[in-house]
């Protein structure tokens, strides 16, 4: 592990290049993480910069919002996630960065930027920030993706894993050496909030996540009407945006649940609405595919809420410590409405749950920072 010492206050900034696919106003996993630390390395007296992509073309080039350099660049095709952007290549060779730090290796984002960095003897570390991906073609590539990147991978200074799925995974797939690995998981800033007690009587179950397919929400949505013959007055609040919303609708209907089917986002600052939603729910699902650190359920669990999750990669850590019950992705909506009238009935309640901080996080990877740079 890194020295956790540094100086707040040294007179010459580190200067800090945070490159991401995604960031706000796009919504996900990655960009929180990134908006959270960069904000707060920026309080640390830390020159820091997010080069991110606009596919799309809305959002301004060079922006700075919280003492954030913002740095925006155009990435094509402008209708799908393959995040292919000439220009980061340019950015991070003509930036004179102290550090470099890779946010997700799933797009042509990160080969750009450790190949830049190379060239430009830039040190560099990478946290990986594996997840789903609605395309089964993808997730089948995945593995050669991460093959074909191992030589470049091989030069970060430093690798992050926000679970410890991913930290054994990567060293052993890639055959990194297991001491070139941080775990830092990603934070949680819930404010305190008076907990409402959850109605028995009309329970609430939320799935919670972006709407994407591989979230699982559909899981949810086909077990519905099994959960409605044994507790007719449950709801499900589906929690999250994405594209996936029109399908999810769609399925709804097609099993006649809709009355009982609510759509609700709420914006990432809303952080008391959010806790108040979660803290009013009987039970919280993420029926996912693959999540690295599921902070979501995290925040549940922390708020004393019972959870069900897949079986699947950062989850089953959850199940292994005794925090959620895990089902198999693969099982039929009859099996999963039963998991859920278990959950309901006979809550796995969890003990005191201790969450990381955003605090806590940005001073760990500062650390490392400053121990790469040096």
């Amino acid at each position: 592990m890194m020295n956790s010492t540094f100086n707040l206050h040294q007179t010459n900034p580190l200067r800090v290049l945070l490159v991401t696919a995604r960031y706000f106003p796009y919504m996900g996993g990655i960009e929180t993480h990134v908006y959270e630390v960069a904000r707060r390395l920026a309080k640390f007296n830390v020159d820091t910069t997010v080069l991110t992509t606009d596919p799309k073309g809305h959002a301004p080039s060079f922006e700075n919002a919280d003492g954030v350099k913002i740095r925006r660049v155009p990435a094509l095709p402008r209708d799908r996630d393959y995040y292919l952007a000439p220009d980061i290549y340019r950015v991070v060779r003509e930036g004179n960065w102290d550090v470099v730090h890779c946010q997700g290796v799933h797009t042509f984002v990160p080969p750009l930027t450790m190949l830049a960095c190379r060239r430009a003897n830039i040190p560099y570390v990478v946290t990986f920030h594996t997840g789903g991906h609605s395309s089964r073609l993808r997730n089948a590539f995945r593995s050669v993706q991460w093959t074909v990147l191992r030589p470049l991978l091989a030069r970060a200074r430093r690798f992050i894993a926000v679970s410890k799925f991913e930290q054994t995974f990567f060293s052993e797939w890639l055959q990194l050496p297991p001491e070139s690995f941080d775990f830092i998981p990603n934070g949680s800033d819930l404010p305190r909030i008076e907990k409402p007690i959850p109605n028995t009587d009309e329970p609430l179950i939320i799935s919670i996540g972006r709407l994407e397919r591989f979230k699982g929400h559909h899981r949810v949505i086909a077990a519905l009407p099994f959960v409605l013959e044994q507790s007719p007055r449950a709801r499900l609040m589906i929690l999250g945006s994405g594209p996936y919303e029109r399908e999810l609708r769609h399925l709804a209907r097609q099993v006649n649940v809709a009355e009982r089917v609510e759509f609700k986002m709420i914006p990432v600052g809303e952080r008391a609405r959010m806790a108040e939603t979660l803290a009013g729910a009987s039970l919280v699902t993420l029926l996912s595919d693959a999540e690295s650190n599921p902070v979501a359920i995290m925040e549940a669990l922390a708020l004393g809420r019972p959870a069900l999750v897949a079986n699947t990669s950062g989850l089953r850590e959850l199940a292994a410590q005794g925090l959620a019950r895990a089902i198999s992705p693969e099982s039929p909506p009859d099996q999963v409405a039963r998991a859920i009238l278990e959950q309901l009935k006979h809550p796995l309640l969890p003990g005191q749950v201790e969450l990381p901080t955003w605090h806590d996080c940005t001073r760990r990877l500062l650390a490392i920072y400053q121990a790469v740079a040096n």
